[in-house]
């Protein structure tokens, strides 16, 4: 795929620049390079002796980031492969001088944009939603085969979405008649099983189901603290973790890990002295995330939702 076809706007661009605090003779990895425009402000400034490695489980991504970051590739490592192999891939590289480690969450703006990647309610195409193009397990999979009670769960906990049991039973009742094929099907049928007072406001009805139906198939909350884990525990002393996230369920799970790695001894307070031997791995940069500004918002809307969130390893 072209570089042209799978390009976008950096969310929180230089913000996630300088939280990482890039210096010379560290190695510094991007989880979800995309495009590569977080990748390329850090190749820009590795310095002589430093390294990036950039994961992406999209092999189209891989492609357009290679392109993008031309210049530099002399310095970079490109990991075919889902960050959730963070730990493996640092272990197998003997990579033993972390400085960062960057994670732009969720699905990126040109899978969506790519009709026929079926992540989008706005576009007719198969139901897909796969980020790795060869994972077992899509859109039309999860539809057509879970079970009505599973279907209203992930709706429910993955989309915060109110109305999913009549989602969860519309979709059920339908692919009696016929497998559930396409974006559209999916999108006419949840808006349907929406009450209509419901729907006059707000969000595109199908958006929340479609968020849930996605973060199942590309199971995106399940890899989240593991991979936060395996930074902290790798990162070399002041190394920085910087995480965007575009939603609440992520931003919590984020928020919780980095509390509970910047937390020392658990022992109840009546006793006499320290017995679990807990040490805290890192502390908190920022309390509260940082937001796009109203600049950024202007000029790419779809930052809307996004919140940086930033640790350094003690």
């Amino acid at each position: 795929m072209a570089d042209t076809e799978f390009s976008h706007t950096s969310v929180l661009l230089f913000e996630c620049i300088e939280a990482l605090d890039i210096r010379d003779g560290y190695t510094y990895v991007d989880c979800t390079t995309g495009a590569g425009g977080h990748s390329l402000e850090i190749a820009k400034r590795l310095g002589k002796n430093g390294r990036l490695i950039c994961f992406d489980q999209d092999e189209n991504a891989i492609a357009a980031a290679k392109i993008r970051l031309k210049d530099h590739l002399d310095k970079i490592t490109f990991i075919n492969e889902n960050f959730s192999e963070l730990d493996a891939v640092l272990g197998r590289l003997e990579i033993n001088n972390l400085g960062g480690v960057l994670a732009d969450l969720g699905c990126s703006s040109p899978q969506f944009d790519d009709a026929a990647r079926g992540f989008s309610y706005m576009n007719d195409a198969r139901l897909d939603m796969r980020m790795c193009v060869t994972a077992p397990l899509d859109a039309h999979a999860v539809v057509n085969t879970y079970s009505e009670s599973e279907l209203k769960r992930i709706i429910y906990d993955f989309g915060e979405e109110r109305f999913a049991p009549r989602i969860a039973a519309a979709i059920c009742q339908r692919r009696k008649e016929k497998p559930i094929d396409s974006t559209v099907e999916l999108s006419d049928i949840i808006k349907s099983a929406i009450p209509a007072a419901a729907r006059a406001d707000g969000p595109h009805p199908a958006k929340r189901t479609f968020q849930a139906i996605r973060i199942e198939v590309n199971r995106e909350l399940d890899v989240i603290r593991p991979a936060l884990d395996a930074a902290a525990r790798r990162l070399c002393p002041t190394g920085r973790i910087a995480v965007i996230s575009f939603h609440s369920l992520e931003d919590r799970i984020v928020k919780q890990a980095f509390q509970a790695l910047a937390t020392g001894c658990t022992c109840p307070r009546d006793f006499p002295v320290c017995v679990c031997g807990k040490k805290p791995l890192l502390r908190q940069v920022n309390k509260k995330p940082i937001l796009p500004s109203a600049e950024e918002l202007n000029m790419n809307p779809r930052a809307r939702s996004a919140k940086l969130r930033v640790a350094e390893k003690v």
